[in-house]
């Protein structure tokens, strides 16, 4: 397909200005911000700091400090004393905007004694192993990736007759294997094996060469390796699911992987169609000059810059990761499920892709479910979609 980088007189549209020293000035200081944005972009969350505070906390209930997240209804997970504890939390109980306070359900301690304090909020519900933590059978497994072992869990379906299906479950950007967990279940009950991997830079599996992200530009290798594990052990076919960055290593699974034929479909939530719409989105937030995204583009793309400037292995071709412009290219059905609130991955290039190819992508829109966060919102709702998509998808001949 072709390249849109962006040439490098980019630079002085970024500054915004003519005379010699402002622009000076203004390309010195826009490269210096395109150059944060775009480590930060590309350097994994090896730290996970606390976002939100537990304020009290009873047999049934806790009470949380207000805010964007602890506000969303549904039920979420709580890290406590500094990993040590972890709660699931329930529905909403009560709100009190005047104190900035909300009340929620205590649905179960995992590990630890929760207490006051400050915490970490997210959205992956369950804690380790699926035998563990969803009290179905599950083993430890390791793939062997092109930069080394993969620890990943194997959850086996009953039936393990012949035209097996498989799904590989991909976790997004700075999440764990944890992500994953919510969707066993619903595919166990559909009569799918499913394999939860880790992959390159997510503090399991080894780290790359530069020791960065590549946006699914090469993480898609280690799904590719996660499927090639799926078909030595009997699958016929193997459905790949993705949330957020892993909704883009799935697209690239597909696009580059020797055993794209094996794959009957894609599901999809809050997945990252288009990596420039993210990076602009994400500079509108911090209030950044509109045209940095380009920039930020400049930098990845060009070879020179994204070894010297950035630390790449590589250049990083956004162009290639715009799925809305590459529609075109698409052939498998695609379950898009995406939340029209999502402040971290924008849905417009999901909606856009939707409009441009409804022949081979269901959509499904959730209102107030933030980022990746539909299941969460309306676990009823996520499965039973899930079911209809996957009961719906052909089986490949045996």
């Amino acid at each position: 397909m072709k390249s849109d980088r962006i040439p490098w007189r980019t630079v002085a549209k970024v500054a915004g200005v003519t005379s010699g020293a402002l622009l000076a000035t203004s390309v010195i200081a826009s490269f210096g911000v395109a150059w944060y944005f775009a480590r930060v972009l590309l350097t994994p969350e090896r730290e996970k700091p606390d976002n939100t505070t537990l304020l009290e906390v009873d047999d049934d209930t806790v009470t949380l400090r207000l805010d964007a997240e602890t506000a969303v209804r549904g039920q979420y997970g709580m890290w406590l004393d500094g990993g040590r504890t972890h709660v699931r939390i329930g529905d909403i109980v009560e709100i009190d905007h005047t104190r900035r306070t909300v009340v929620r359900e205590l649905v179960a301690v995992d590990i630890g004694t929760p207490a006051p304090g400050p915490g970490r909020w997210t959205s992956h519900i369950y804690v380790g192993s699926p035998a563990k933590s969803l009290g179905i059978s599950s083993r430890d497994v390791v793939i062997d990736g092109e930069l080394g072992p993969l620890p990943a869990w194997v959850v086996d379906a009953d039936d393990d007759g012949p035209g097996r299906r498989w799904a590989v479950l991909v976790h997004g950007r700075g999440a764990m294997r944890e992500e994953c967990l919510r969707a066993v279940p619903v595919l166990h009950e559909l009569g799918l094996t499913c394999l939860v991997p880790s992959y390159r830079n997510d503090s399991l599996a080894p780290d790359s060469p530069d020791g960065l992200i590549a946006l699914g530009l090469t993480e898609w290798r280690d799904v590719e390796a996660s499927i090639r594990y799926c078909i030595e052990e009997g699958a016929s076919e193997v459905l790949l699911v993705g949330w957020s960055m892993g909704g883009a290593i799935v697209l690239q699974t597909l696009a580059h992987s020797e055993f794209a034929d094996r794959i009957p479909g894609l599901v999809l939530d809050g997945p990252v169609i288009d990596w420039v719409e993210v990076i602009e989105h994400q500079a509108r937030l911090r209030r950044l000059p509109r045209l940095l995204g380009d920039l930020v583009r400049a930098l990845l793309g060009d070879r020179w810059a994204s070894r010297l400037l950035v630390g790449a292995e590589q250049p990083l071709d956004l162009a290639t990761t715009r799925w809305q412009v590459r529609a075109d290219e698409l052939d498998r059905p695609i379950l898009l499920i995406h939340s029209r609130d999502d402040d971290v991955v924008p849905v417009g290039a999901s909606v856009a892709l939707a409009e441009l190819r409804p022949d081979v992508v269901t959509f499904e829109a959730w209102d107030d479910a933030r980022h990746v966060k539909e299941w969460n919102v309306d676990p009823d709702r996520w499965n039973r979609v899930v079911t209809e998509f996957v009961s719906g998808l052909p089986r490949r001949p045996v």
